[in-house]
């Protein structure tokens, strides 16, 4: 491909819309343009990396025997009614009517599509294991998009479905996906962890997301710096801490707070520290109000209490409701003198606290001096661990220290079980001709923000630097004078011989000034420059440019082809 034929409207100021470098250097790079919110059309620049993903995600999927498919975007709300989750899917479901009336949506996900069609075609355990996939757009109408591919409402991605006769089976196939998202993150060049997850909307027993680490990423992960233990904040599970606290019980007295509401607020005007605070937070759920108790420094973690509620979901109370159940304002909750028909759940860490600070339930009020058992009865508390793990707690594994990094998902494995296939009747006769529900899993990726998330991992002051598997062109030729005919000769010798090896080029042959050249180079990321220059007319020598090293090597016209090869081969 010849530079100047090619389509890449290149940006040299950065777009005021754009937060992240991903999202800025796809912009800048001609990668992408905006259309609406959350929604890009994909340049030629970028569908040739978002292609090279898919390409390695196909050839993984096949060689782990997978099968591909391709199933329709658009969705009949009754299979979603039949699943459950034509309501519980809430407004990221876009629904509409066809011209006939019928109730419809744009497919976010496709577990009901692909369990509709198996349970019309697979009838006996000799038709299992399965597994299908496909690569297609999905759309979710995300309440407030952001950072360009990262959170766009319409994306590429792949999803695959596995079908077996019985958990074991299952946790074969997972296996094999797994194994295979690992070869695929791999052969992108990118740096990321397989971390335990919670299932969520899409519902089963057990899930992986896989996190490319970077200082950018949306979502934080414990990561045990001695073992291979790594999970999201959500779901890694906080220790018991069982040592009790060497102090006499004091008065407990009512101070007056004026005008303090927020945590960081009480403790500084009472001369105390956060971790001698316990919050009350008033939290609705499907049918009820419930008191969360959490110590002062810790942050409540919604998808575990959750689960200990057996509930959908949880949230803040408003004001209203607040006022309601405490009869004071939003910031003076406590658990004292609460009526006796709201729960309270407290977490394991404050479990042994005493002397502690807690709201009056009275407008600018705390309560000093709280003790378990003489100002609240343990037996009125259910304690859990209901709070977001911290760097000073330590691995629910061995016991190491934690840390908390930073991620941005680009793969999730679930094990769904019999979630869908019970739901619409997805069966199978084993070999004694009972009938079974069919066993199943899903496997997503998703292919944008896989390119969007190598960028946040690679890339410097002057643009992106891709790996060699997934850049828009392996290698970029700087002709820096194309007027100049023996020069212009080198360029399309050398642009010609490496197209019959087989390796991607862009001839950079426009008429534009060599720093601009250079420039452009290092935006769009391309991993091995040539420049053909003077070096040329003075000792007959093109220069080789690694970008992501800065290594910079003189190298004769005959040895170019060879030297490129090798190094293409050594960074794969």
């Amino acid at each position: 491909m010849r530079y100047s034929k090619l389509f890449i409207p290149t940006l040299k100021e950065v777009p005021a819309e754009a937060e992240v470098i991903s999202h800025k250097l796809m912009l800048r790079a001609g990668m992408i343009r905006k259309l609406a919110s959350g929604l890009y059309t994909y340049l030629p620049l970028g569908l040739r990396s978002i292609r090279k993903v898919e390409n390695i995600v196909r050839e993984e999927m096949n060689r782990a025997g997978a099968q591909e498919l391709l199933m329709p975007i658009v969705q009949p709300a009754e299979l979603w009614e039949e699943s459950g989750r034509w309501d519980k899917m809430g407004k990221e479901l876009l629904r509409f009517k066809d011209r006939h009336d019928r109730p419809m949506c744009l497919g976010p996900t496709h577990e009901e599509v692909i369990t509709d069609l198996v349970r019309k075609e697979v009838r006996s355990y000799r038709d299992l294991p399965l597994i299908l996939y496909q690569i297609q757009t999905k759309f979710r109408d995300e309440r407030r998009p952001r950072f360009g591919l990262m959170r766009g409402r319409e994306f590429i991605m792949k999803d695959a479905y596995s079908f077996d006769v019985d958990e074991d089976a299952l946790d074969e196939s997972y296996q094999k996906m797994y194994d295979a998202y690992c070869r695929i993150f791999e052969r992108c060049g990118l740096n990321f962890r397989a971390v335990e997850a919670d299932t969520g909307a899409i519902g089963g027993s057990c899930s992986h997301e896989f996190m490319v680490l970077a200082d950018t990423g949306e979502d934080k992960i414990a990561v045990c710096t001695a073992c291979n233990y790594a999970a999201n904040v959500e779901l890694a599970p906080c220790k018991r801490q069982n040592d009790k606290i060497d102090e006499k019980e004091k008065e407990l007295k009512l101070i007056p707070t004026p005008g303090k509401k927020t945590i960081e607020e009480v403790s500084s005007f009472l001369g105390v520290s956060n971790k001698e605070l316990i919050k009350t937070l008033i939290i609705k759920t499907d049918d009820k109000v419930i008191a969360a108790l959490i110590r002062g420094d810790h942050e409540l973690n919604d998808v575990k209490l959750t689960h200990v509620l057996g509930v959908d979901g949880v949230e803040l109370a408003d004001e209203e409701t607040v006022k309601k159940v405490t009869g004071a304002p939003v910031g003076f909750a406590g658990p004292i003198g609460l009526d006796e028909s709201i729960e309270v759940i407290a977490d394991y860490s404050t479990f042994n606290m005493k002397n502690f600070v807690v709201g009056a339930n009275k407008q600018e009020h705390h309560y000093i001096n709280c003790n378990w058992e003489r100002d609240i009865p343990r037996n009125r508390v259910r304690f859990a661990d209901i709070r977001i793990i911290t760097e000073e707690d330590t691995c629910p594994k061995c016991g190491s220290k934690i840390e908390i990094k930073r991620g941005i998902e680009v793969g999730h494995v679930f094990k769904l079980g019999t979630k869908y296939s019970e739901a619409l009747g997805a069966t199978y006769l084993d070999s004694n001709g009972k009938e079974r529900p069919i066993i199943m899993g899903c496997y997503g990726i998703g292919i944008g923000r896989s390119v969007a998330a190598s960028i946040e991992q690679n890339h410097d002051e002057n643009g992106i630097i891709f790996p060699v598997t997934i850049a828009p062109f392996e290698v970029i030729i700087s002709l820096l004078n194309p007027k100049d005919i023996e020069l212009k000769d080198v360029a399309e010798k050398i642009y010609v011989n490496l197209q019959e090896e087989g390796i991607e080029v862009l001839l950079d042959d426009r008429d534009v000034r060599p720093g601009v050249k250079f420039k452009d180079a290092d935006l769009i990321g391309i991993p091995l420059r040539i420049t053909i220059g003077k070096r040329f007319k003075d000792k007959g020598l093109v220069e080789l440019y690694e970008r992501k090293s800065g290594n910079m090597k003189d190298i004769s016209l005959d040895d170019v082809i060879y030297k490129v090869r090798d190094k293409i081969k050594s960074l794969k």
